[in-house]
């Protein structure tokens, strides 16, 4: 063989290998964006609770709009960048909107996290994936509530909104002949908490009737920057 050939091909073949030896690793998606927790971003809500309590013969259905809102960001006492997570609600769409609650938000490495009423609940854990398990309140004085992620990334409708790229963080799911518990949450990506289904319902033995219970849903209706 020609030298010059060769050495053309030799030349050729160690520029290869170093390019592919240099190749770096993809930057992993942990997919934080599901949490929302951007400067601005609000999300509107139809809520409908409903408060059941057999002993006082009450079965009360309440009915309004809740609005979330991302605020300034700020360190909280632990030393981490949080940021506030404020919640207004209205009765009607024609009501001003009224201050309800101030929370906070954060991401605390692989956890994202709302202190709801002094109680730190985990929301997500990044990134998701379907092996993923974990205690939403590891952290608070509530019982352990197990969660784990199904149909990771889908697109879905609700309330007549097409929605890309969602997931579904299951929080209970079982039934008896005296308890009917189902909690579950759906979040869209760039943009947080979409949907919201809480049933916590006890019956009397065999019965179709409500003792004591509570039901919670939250609907998405609109999301924005302010």
């Amino acid at each position: 063989m020609n030298k010059s050939i060769f050495y053309i091909i030799s030349f050729c073949l160690l520029t290869v290998f170093v390019l592919l030896a240099c190749k770096k690793e993809p930057i992993p998606k942990f997919h934080y964006e599901y949490f929302g927790l951007e400067a601005g971003r609000y999300v509107i809500y139809d809520v409908m609770e409903i408060d059941h309590d057999q002993a006082l013969a009450k079965h009360d259905t309440t009915i309004y709009q809740l609005k979330t809102y991302w605020g300034q960001p700020y360190e909280d006492n632990l030393g981490r960048d949080a940021r506030e997570f404020i919640r207004f609600r209205r009765d009607v769409t024609t009501d001003p909107w009224v201050l309800s609650d101030l929370w906070t938000g954060i991401i605390d490495g692989v956890r994202a996290e709302l202190i709801e009423e002094n109680q730190r609940v985990v929301k997500l854990v990044f990134a998701p994936s379907l092996s993923k398990v974990w205690d939403a309140n590891a952290y608070s004085l509530d019982d352990e509530m197990e969660c784990y992620y199904r149909d990771l990334h889908q697109d879905t409708t609700l309330n007549s909104h097409f929605l890309d790229s969602t997931l579904v963080v299951e929080q209970a799911n079982y039934f008896n002949l005296i308890d009917t518990v189902r909690k579950y949450e759906v979040y869209q990506k760039g943009v947080g908490l979409v949907y919201k289904h809480f049933v916590d319902n006890h019956y009397q033995f065999a019965s179709d009737e409500v003792v004591n219970g509570k039901e919670v849903y939250f609907t998405f209706v609109e999301t924005g920057i302010e």
